[in-house]
C-alpha cells in the first residue's frame, strides 16, 4: 500500500479576503487557512488589525506574524482546506 504524503512545510502564503490565507506546501498543494476562529484567543486577538494581520511571511517552514505569532505548518494542514478558485472568486 502506499503511503500518503502530507505536507510538512509551508513555501508561500498568499493574503485572502477575511482573515483567510491561501498557503502552498512543499508537495505543491494550495490549501485555505482561515485564521479568523483563532483571533478570539490570546495574543490572536492581535491578528484582528487588518495592518497586522498583513504582516504575515513565510518563515522557515511555517507562516509568522511581525509580532512574533507563528502556527505548526502541521496545523495549518490539517485545519485548512483544499483551494479551489471557485469559491474564492465567489466572494
Amino acid at each position: 500500500m502506499p503511503m500518503i504524503y502530507h505536507a510538512t512545510a509551508v513555501k508561500q502564503v498568499e493574503i485572502l479576503e477575511g482573515y483567510r490565507l491561501l498557503l502552498t506546501f512543499d508537495n505543491g498543494e494550495k490549501r485555505v487557512f482561515d485564521v479568523e476562529p483563532l483571533l478570539t484567543f490570546g495574543k490572536f486577538r492581535e491578528l484582528a488589525s487588518p495592518s497586522l494581520f498583513r504582516t504575515v511571511r513565510v518563515s522557515f517552514d511555517t507562516i509568522a506574524w511581525s509580532n512574533g505569532l507563528d502556527l505548526d505548518p502541521e496545523y495549518l494542514y490539517e485545519h485548512s482546506k483544499t483551494f479551489s478558485a471557485e469559491p474564492i472568486a465567489s466572494l
